[in-house]
């Protein structure tokens, strides 16, 4: 009989997409946290968008596609700023904080394609 792998769950996606953002793997990170955004809904879709975005913003910087870069960061902090209101599986203050001048000095050419993306944090469950 054979066994098949089992499904990740969409917690599991979260927790893989995150440990490839901090390991800088930023377009892994888009596929895995893609999947798990295909199946949520609500303000979890609209979380693991912003995610997804900051993922691909850093992408592109790594890249030397500044606009893009930009535009994306832009976006995904927009997203992740709505949702600071509902608890998160991560510390969201802490990852924003640092990223809320960066669109704008990227777009200036202030900032190395090598520059570092703030870690994110998971928090500890309830």
């Amino acid at each position: 009989m054979r066994s098949h792998p089992q499904t990740p769950t969409p917690g599991e996606r979260l927790r893989q997409g995150i440990a490839l953002f901090n390991r800088g793997e930023f377009y892994e990170c888009h596929e895995i946290l893609e999947a798990a955004w295909l199946e949520a809904s609500g303000s979890q879709k609209i979380f693991l968008q912003g995610l997804i975005q900051l993922a691909v913003a850093f992408f592109h910087l790594r890249r030397g596609n500044n606009a893009g870069s930009s535009r994306l960061l832009r976006a995904g902090l927009e997203k992740l700023s709505g949702c600071l209101a509902s608890p998160q599986p991560v510390d969201l203050p802490a990852l924003l904080e640092p990223l809320q001048s960066l669109a704008g000095r990227i777009e200036a050419g202030q900032i190395p394609p090598d520059f570092p993306a703030p870690e994110i944090r998971i928090l500890p469950a309830p």
